[in-house]
């Protein structure tokens, strides 16, 4: 028995997403609240700096492995189609993570870093937000693009 490029590729994908968005629901729903409660800035920071090594690797695959299976399968026509919608929200949500960790992070980070220091409760408000937005955001987009690639349209 051997394994397809495609069937590679579909699988390299659906791990690091995996990976990439339920950590990222780890750090809404439950190291964030847990380091607000305690008011411990220094416990998200430890965990989250963990996580944005590993998703330094999960998020680029996850790019490449659906960039390699949209070529193989020519699905490109499928971009800006309504019934594919998932496939443009899931390029639009793999560009802005990408934005967020290598660009974004590294250009705030002292900034962030003194705000928690200075202003715990600020920062928090504003960490919450924008991971609560981002994981709303991903689970529309998982939701879509699991049902989609299984036959079902939503327009």
């Amino acid at each position: 028995m051997t394994i397809d490029d495609l069937a590679l590729a579909r699988a390299i994908h659906v791990l690091c997403v995996m990976h990439w968005m339920g950590g990222v629901a780890f750090i809404t729903l439950v190291i964030l609240p847990l380091a607000k409660r305690l008011n411990d800035p220094s416990l998200f920071s430890r965990i989250e700096h963990r996580f944005s090594g590993q998703v330094k690797l999960s998020i680029p695959l996850a790019g490449a492995s659906g960039l390699y299976m949209t070529a193989k399968f020519d699905l490109w026509s499928r971009f800006g189609q309504a019934d594919y919608w998932w496939m443009t929200t899931m390029f639009a949500l793999w560009i802005v993570f990408m934005l967020m960790v290598f660009v974004v992070e590294p250009l705030v980070h002292v900034r962030f870093e003194r705000l928690m220091a200075e202003r715990p409760a600020t920062g928090f408000a504003v960490l919450g937000r924008v991971h609560q937005v981002l994981l709303a955001l991903a689970v529309v987009t998982v939701l879509g693009a699991v049902a989609g690639a299984h036959g079902w349209l939503f327009f």
